[in-house]
């Protein structure tokens, strides 16, 4: 009669527990899921739209994208968000680079994020002026030791990717070459394009049209292989400067201290959306290559450019402006 007594109870334990497991299951996502990013209209706002599409069906709630006027500031919306997976932040190298450049700033790039997937790569170039006579990086190399300090390089603003790329080419190439910087890498493409400046490293998708049309000449891409978004553009390593690269990567990270299993089950629906076909061309038709990976390599990215480019920030003395 014992016996019999307990084969209900156990059924009952095992039938709550099962039930458990299923609402904890169901608890994420629970409601709207908020994606942060910077500015409307460039890259990562594109990334960020695709990719929330891409995942609301999937995850049975509605996605929606939250522009703010910087990346630092949606960085500390998402930092001091909830860890529950519903406030998600897509960005680039800035989250890593500005701490690089300023002590003072609100967050840590490692301890206040979890990392869910790489999401884009995009390469600089190194354009000229036509005007100017290379055909060659070991060309334009060979100039600019004949004539130190006399040939000039347009960058955006400190730190920004024009710039960076720019720093690490000067320093493995040991060249000078003037800087003229600017507000913004558009407004120096402006002016090299009208000759006023001669070289420049801006990303593949405001500078492709230039080169298509002879306006700019494209003498490399800052990628250690060879990227479709410049087809026939020979890499800064075969071009003569073995071992240069520098890509602009963009992330997608949550909150820190978010579980495993959420993060897990973001990543399974963001690199799903990541690799698909039609995700892969429509980021090459904005100048941007389409990854998706696991947290752990997301990280590790991070933690190589912090160490690679900090390196370079501090032997050239770059701060914020």
């Amino acid at each position: 009669m014992q016996i019999t007594r307990l084969i209900p109870a156990v059924t009952v334990i095992v039938m709550l527990t099962c039930a458990s497991g299923l609402a904890s299951g169901q608890a994420f996502p629970n409601r709207v899921i908020r994606v942060v990013v910077g500015g409307i209209g460039g890259s990562l706002d594109i990334t960020a739209r695709v990719v929330a599409q891409g995942i609301s069906g999937p995850l049975g709630q509605p996605v929606i994208v939250e522009n703010r006027p910087s990346v630092t500031i949606a960085a500390e919306v998402v930092s001091k968000a909830p860890p529950d997976g519903h406030t998600l932040l897509v960005t680039g190298p800035n989250l890593w680079i500005l701490p690089l450049m300023d002590s003072k700033t609100s967050y840590d790039p490692i301890r206040d994020f979890s990392a869910i997937t790489l999401a884009t790569r995009s390469p600089s170039i190194m354009v000229v002026t036509p005007a100017l006579p290379v055909k060659t990086v070991k060309e334009l190399i060979a100039l600019a030791k004949a004539r130190p300090g006399d040939l000039n390089y347009a960058t955006g603003s400190s730190g920004s990717a024009s710039h960076l790329a720019a720093e690490l080419f000067l320093a493995q190439a040991k060249v000078k070459i003037t800087r003229v910087n600017y507000k913004s890498a558009a407004a120096g493409l402006i002016d090299l394009v009208s000759g006023q400046v001669q070289v420049m490293f801006p990303v593949a998708a405001s500078v492709a049209p230039h080169v298509k049309s002879g306006r700019l000449r494209a003498l490399a891409v800052t990628t250690r292989e060879p990227s479709a978004l410049v087809p026939g553009t020979p890499t800064m390593s075969a071009a003569g400067l073995p071992g240069y690269e520098a890509v602009s990567l963009g992330g997608i990270f949550a909150p820190a201290h978010v579980s495993d299993s959420i993060i897990n089950r973001l990543n399974l629906e963001m690199v799903r959306v990541l690799t698909n076909a039609d995700t892969r061309d429509k980021f090459l038709n904005n100048g941007v290559e389409s990854v998706g990976s696991t947290p752990d390599a997301l990280v590790a990215a991070v933690k190589s450019e912090m160490s690679a480019i900090g390196k370079l920030i501090r032997d050239a003395g770059i701060r914020v402006e």
